[in-house]
């Protein structure tokens, strides 16, 4: 029997080999339908992760930092799934989670346009509704490199390539599709129910002008519906209040296409800046600062 330390304190005793989902479902069903990942001495791990020894486990919910990044990372490659699915010779780069949702990069000669999102946000609810099982494995450089060569994955060789002779590399399978990975990432797929495409855009390779450009997707995905909602309608508010739209409206300011960071202020956009400028001198001037001339 192995003795697991729990967040709170407390000590649980379970079978060598039990898995950090075994644990957290000794503690209760429900706590185990909520948790996304969990961490053994620190260390962030799949909850299909097996413990070995004696150890401290915490686990993360999607409010966790932590789960967050698991849920939206899983997200991504549930997504690369979808684009593979859809243009068998697209080649990967990468699809890290970041802030508020996640991206992914790739090579594609087709050049995607809105109305594709939706359909890879279709295929990507079919492999959600497989509820495929992800699971992590470890194979050697050598290994890793016939792999992507054999799948065509130009990018991932080259990644795999710079890697150290003798590098253990993990990557994660979920049905048909394999990426190089870290982790860690859900047990299933079929817990992104709520996700959305919003926008494409273009991204150099490993961010060098001089490398190829790629074709990169965002995205954001939540664990409940009525939180993606929420979210969306949100960055439909900020999109009213944005300045850009409100200077063009008010004609206070101008963006010229040739210097899209150089905005160029309008007679009402100058009056503006002046009675600003008067005001900011009005209130200083209380405070002995030393008036300054407004242009």
């Amino acid at each position: 029997m192995l003795k697991i330390e729990l967040r709170d304190g407390n000590f649980v005793e379970v079978e060598d080999g039990s898995s950090l989902f075994d644990i957290a479902k000794g503690i209760s069903d429900g706590f185990a339908r909520s948790v996304l990942v969990g961490s053994i001495d620190g260390k962030l791990e799949s909850l299909n992760k097996k413990v070995e020894k004696d150890c401290k486990v915490n686990f993360f919910k999607f409010d966790d930092p932590e789960g967050k990044e698991v849920f939206r990372h899983t997200s991504a490659h549930i997504f690369a799934q979808a684009v593979k699915r859809l243009w068998p010779e697209a080649k990967l780069a990468i699809g890290p989670a970041i802030e508020n949702g996640f991206y992914y990069d790739f090579d594609l000669d087709y050049r995607l346009v809105p109305e594709d999102l939706e359909k890879i946000e279709a295929e990507m609810k079919k492999i959600v509704k497989e509820d495929l099982d992800i699971e992590g494995f470890e194979v050697s450089r050598e290994e890793a490199i016939k792999l992507m060569k054999e799948k065509g994955e130009d990018y991932k060789v080259e990644m795999i390539e710079e890697l150290p002779d003798g590098e253990v590399i993990s990557m994660y399978r979920q049905g048909e599709f394999v990426d190089l990975c870290r982790g860690p990432h859900l047990q299933s797929t079929k817990k992104i129910k709520a996700f959305k495409l919003q926008s494409i855009a273009g991204a150099y390779w490993r961010g060098d002008e001089n490398n190829k450009m790629l074709q990169r997707v965002y995205g954001t995905s939540f664990e409940k519906n009525k939180d993606l909602e929420e979210y969306l309608k949100m960055l439909e508010e900020a999109k009213k209040r944005d300045h850009r739209k409100i200077g063009k409206e008010l004609d206070l300011f101008m963006i010229p296409e040739e210097g899209p960071g150089f905005p160029l202020f309008l007679p009402r956009g100058m009056e503006l800046k002046k009675s600003l400028m008067k005001y900011w001198e009005e209130i200083h001037r209380e405070d002995g600062y030393v008036e300054i001339e407004t242009p």
